[in-house]
């Protein structure tokens, strides 16, 4: 797998982002949807890295800049060809070195409580992660959890 800095500007990588908004506002009410659009993806303080296998877009993440030291995950997205081949795990650990290379002192996350989202926070949770309070501009959800770790 490759993973490459995206400008967003391919189909494969827009048709992917719509994809993940779709599913993410298909689980969660309006006020609790905090995926990023391509809008907001294209802001200067989000790098997007794109994961391409064999020629194929396979997954996708960025990495939010909160401030010097915090990082925020948005957008972890496997495609569903590419679901359980360990895309999301390399991402993952894409976005942690990334993270320690730009001197970040924490990483952190929202993401959903419902059940569909238990294999995410495995995977988090697997590299570190903990529950955390909300961070940044979030506020106390019942359709959100946050976790975090420190870099």
């Amino acid at each position: 797998m490759e993973l490459k800095i995206d400008d967003l500007s391919g189909t494969d990588i827009q048709q992917l982002i719509m994809e993940h908004l779709e599913d993410m506002s298909s689980q969660s009410p309006p006020e609790s949807t905090h995926a990023l659009n391509l809008n907001g993806l294209k802001q200067p303080s989000v790098t997007v890295w794109s994961c391409w296998e064999s020629g194929q877009l396979v997954g996708c993440a960025a990495l939010k800049e909160l401030d010097n030291q915090h990082g925020e995950i948005k957008s972890m997205r496997t495609a569903k060809n590419a679901l359980r081949k360990g895309v999301a795990g390399k991402l993952l650990d894409h976005l942690l070195h990334e993270a320690k290379e730009r001197g970040y002192l924490r990483l952190s996350l929202e993401t959903g409580s419902m059940e569909s989202f238990e294999p995410a926070r495995k995977l988090y949770e697997s590299r570190g992660f903990q529950y955390c309070q909300p961070f940044d501009h979030y506020k106390e959800d019942p359709n959100s959890v946050f976790m975090t770790r420190t870099i």
